[in-house]
Parts: C-alpha cells; sequence; structure tokens
C-alpha cells in the first residue's frame, strides 16, 4: 500500500499542475540519486521520495483482528499496521540564465506544490481527480482493491530544523535542492493471512435453576 499511495498522490499532484497550464512532470523516485551518475532522470523535474516511515502508535492496537468470513464462521488474523510516510517532494531544475533561471521555476513549481496540498489535504481512490485512476495500478496492487479502495490519506506540512535539513541532505548526497517535507498519515498495511478460523456465536442462552437453602 506504501507504493498505492505514492501513485496517487503522483497523479493527483500531476492533474493539478497540468489544470495550471504547467506541463511539469512528477515522477517517484529516490532523490538520493541526485549526485550520482543516474541523476539524468531526475532533471527538470518534481521528485517525490520516501525519506521515513513511522508507525502510528496510537492505533496499534485500536483495529480488529475478527471478521466475518461466511454464514456461520469468523477469523483472526493479525491487526493491520498503520504507518505514517514521510515525503521529500524535491523541484530539481537547473541552469538556465539569469534573471529567468531554472532555480526561480524550481522556486515557483515548488510554490503550487504547497498550495495543492494546502487547498486540499485528504485523498482517497474515490474522491480522486483524476480521470480512471485505477488504470495507474498494475495486477499486484489491484489484488488488495478493498484495502486500495479503503486508503485514505492525509497530508501535513512537516517542518525540519536547521540541523535535521542538514543530516538529511548529507545523508542523500549534499546537495540541496529546494523541496518541502510533508507527512503522509495513515496508510494502513496487511497481509489478509487467516490465523485462526472460529464458529461464530449464533445464539445465547441462559438457562437457570432455582438457589436452594440447606
Amino acid at each position: 500500500m506504501i507504493k498505492a499511495a505514492l501513485i496517487l498522490l503522483r497523479e493527483e499532484l500531476r492533474t493539478y499542475l497540468s489544470s495550471k497550464g504547467d506541463t511539469t512532470d512528477v515522477i517517484l523516485e529516490n532523490i538520493a540519486l541526485l549526485e550520482t551518475n543516474d541523476a539524468s532522470n531526475l532533471d527538470q523535474r518534481i521528485i517525490i521520495s520516501l525519506v521515513n516511515i513511522e508507525e502510528e502508535s496510537t492505533l496499534k492496537n485500536a483495529a480488529s483482528n475478527f471478521s466475518k468470513t461466511g454464514s456461520s464462521k469468523g477469523a483472526y488474523s493479525n491487526t493491520p499496521v498503520y504507518l505514517n510516510l514521510y515525503l521529500l517532494i524535491t523541484a530539481n531544475y537547473t541552469g538556465g540564465d539569469s534573471p529567468k533561471n531554472n532555480y526561480l521555476l524550481a522556486l515557483s513549481n515548488l510554490s503550487y506544490v504547497i498550495s495543492f496540498f494546502q487547498s486540499r489535504n485528504s485523498f482517497t481512490v474515490g474522491n480522486s481527480q483524476v480521470p480512471n485512476i485505477l488504470d495507474f495500478y498494475d495486477a499486484q496492487d489491484k489484488q488488495y482493491l478493498p484495502d486500495l479502495t479503503d486508503m485514505k490519506i492525509t497530508m501535513e506540512l512537516y517542518t525540519l530544523t536547521f540541523e535535521q535539513i542538514n543530516h538529511l541532505w548529507g545523508s542523500l548526497g549534499g546537495r540541496q535542492a529546494p523541496f518541502a517535507m510533508y507527512k503522509a498519515r495513515l496508510v494502513m498495511v496487511r497481509e489478509r493471512n487467516i490465523i485462526r478460523e472460529v464458529p461464530l456465536i449464533e445464539e445465547v442462552r441462559a438457562d437457570s435453576s432455582p438457589v436452594t437453602k440447606n
């Protein structure tokens, strides 16, 4: 579901930029490739990179691990894991001549990104603004269709300190580009393996007998 969540956000952002007349491409890629020989794919694009995963501990014991599997049967399975995804959104535009260099274009497109998530911060497959959004998912994703359609992502702008920024970009290769960090809540991950099947309780009977005194 991590992949499915990021595809949804990518396509939503692409659609928004297109509505603004911006032809900028949005891709899912590892921004750490920026300082490698594989960086050409990142040029002149907005890049969404997953940089951290956090379990949402407040929901750890809230989800039910029991479900009905038939008219007279139920099953127990492990409870889902709910995740917060930390997403680094980078506007990677270099070159150009002053005063209309590509750094200014990067800042402009980064403003579009922030405006988009400010105006709309909740995303589901059901409320997607992307026509035929399910066409962007492959067969592996669609085998979890119930979870896919139930998926709801809430985006929050996440502010880093200067020290955190230094550590983050240092671990990613050193060269910093215009960016914004977002916290995507909550992405549910589960494998529908049945641990144990049990019969359902269909009737409760309370038999009573008089109490006699000795």
